[in-house]
């Protein structure tokens, strides 16, 4: 699963990244001046020629083959090119990336994750500015959800290709909402408390939850800080230099969560996995379940759920509190994608490929191949996918923007500050005060940092 990337250990690499692409020199320290992509129209490549070097973190037999496949196409609708793809796994690809950026030896394109970890690129001046091919209002540009589009935009300009989707959602027993008298799903967190209630009276765990690594709860941060927090607040405060967290919606975000748990999980949660919260969902006895949409398929006949579950769950967004002061409008997730290196010979043709890649027969392969999402819009369609899957897809295209993974947005000091806070809150041990005077500590450690 994807999730397994984002946890304490990736907070660890966001710091050990920031050295190195720190030992790469300030922004604007690049030398595109050199035939590096500044110097080029990125529109289209003045020949199809040339090697085109590229790295991956999608070695898993799983979803390489499509990686092999799509540029493999390339090179056979384009003989004068060859393609040096190197797909190698989560960890290695965190050390790989790391070494790489230190010695510029970067490849042409190259994987990022969006938020913190792919502004670093940017701010070392090792990612070529795309918006004149990719921005909103482009031809290219247009074809993507704008939500995943603006996941890869720093300060107005777009650094990235998203290649893939991925959002989070509340995924609901309907059989079980009806034996407890619940006509729908709930217009507000607090509707969706109350019928947490009529659940458990009716003898179901309202929400199946299992936070045995951290990430699960800090999804749950993710989507509630984005409905409280007004959206210039918190892209002031998730940003290193600026950070600060001292509205009350951060306050109020963590209050919420823990009436989520009251009343809907139990304190019990940080000893149970994620999995094993899923599989109570799967087997009857949770009526919700807050999961990924690339988890979805678990939940259909074909991923191996019971019939009577496969047959009886729809999802819906975590409502947002009455009256917040965020964006209600706001859905948390984030794409992956690719960047291309902005002191590439070649940025014309890695551009070039990166479009072929997202065409919307590639796009539609993607999602039957391997299953995930594509942000290439209409990509999902009852040929290659299932109904829950095509309705994330325009549910997700309707968002105003990402809430990006939490963990993965923030500084690591920050998003470690939140992660142990969180558990205690879950166990009892600390309040919300408790959690945002420490996430503050962080963050005026993390602004000390950046300088």
């Amino acid at each position: 699963m994807k999730h397994t990337m984002r946890s304490a250990s990736f907070a660890v690499l966001a710091t050990a990244t920031a050295v190195a692409l720190a030992a790469c020199g300030a922004p604007g320290t690049a030398n595109p001046g050199a035939g590096g992509a500044s110097s080029q129209s990125l529109s289209a490549p003045a020949e199809k020629s040339g090697t085109i070097t590229m790295v991956t973190k999608f070695a898993d037999p799983k979803y390489a083959p499509y990686f092999e496949s799509v540029t493999k196409a390339y090179e056979q609708a384009n003989p004068k090119v060859t393609i040096k793809l190197e797909q190698v796994g989560d960890q290695p690809y965190k050390d790989k990336i790391r070494v790489l950026s230190a010695s510029k030896q970067l490849p042409d394109i190259y994987f990022s994750w969006a938020g913190d970890f792919a502004n670093k690129f940017v701010r070392a001046g090792l990612a070529a500015d795309l918006t004149s091919v990719i921005g909103p209002d482009t031809e290219w540009g247009k074809t993507f959800s704008p939500a995943a589009l603006k996941a890869f935009e720093t300060k107005g300009k777009n650094f990235g290709v998203p290649i893939d989707l991925d959002a989070k959602y509340l995924a609901y027993n309907k059989s079980a909402f009806t034996k407890a008298g619940i006509s729908g799903a709930p217009a507000s967190l607090e509707e969706l408390i109350g019928d947490c209630d009529k659940l458990r009276t009716a003898g179901y765990t309202p929400i199946a939850f299992g936070n045995q690594y951290g990430w699960p709860a800090i999804h749950y941060i993710t989507q509630l800080n984005a409905y409280n927090v007004p959206p210039d607040t918190l892209a002031k405060d998730y940003d290193p230099a600026t950070g600060a967290f001292t509205d009350p919606g951060y306050t109020k975000a963590v209050d919420q969560f823990k009436d989520i748990v009251t009343h809907c999980s139990s304190k019990d949660a940080n000893g149970v996995s994620h999995e094993a919260g899923q599989a109570n969902f799967l087997n009857g006895k949770a009526a919700m379940h807050y999961l990924e949409s690339v988890e979805f398929q678990a939940l259909t006949a074909k991923g191996g759920a019971p019939k009577q579950l496969a047959d009886n769950w729809d999802f819906m967004r975590l409502p947002a509190p009455q009256g917040a002061a965020g964006d209600a409008g706001a859905l948390t997730g984030a794409p992956d994608g690719f960047m291309v290196n902005a002191q590439s010979k070649n940025a014309a043709l890695a551009v070039d490929v990166l479009k072929f890649m997202t065409t919307q027969q590639n796009a539609a392969k993607l999602t039957a191949d391997i299953g995930w999402l594509s942000p290439v819009q209409g990509s999902a369609t009852s040929a290659n996918s299932f109904p829950q899957l095509q309705s994330a897809l325009a549910d997700i295209s309707k968002a105003n923007q990402f809430a990006i993974w939490l963990d993965t947005v923030t500084n690591a000091e920050v998003a470690n500050a939140y992660l142990s806070g969180i558990e205690g809150v879950i166990s009892g041990s600390k309040t919300s005060k408790d959690v945002m005077t420490g996430v503050q500590e962080a963050a005026a450690k993390a602004k000390k940092q950046a300088g």
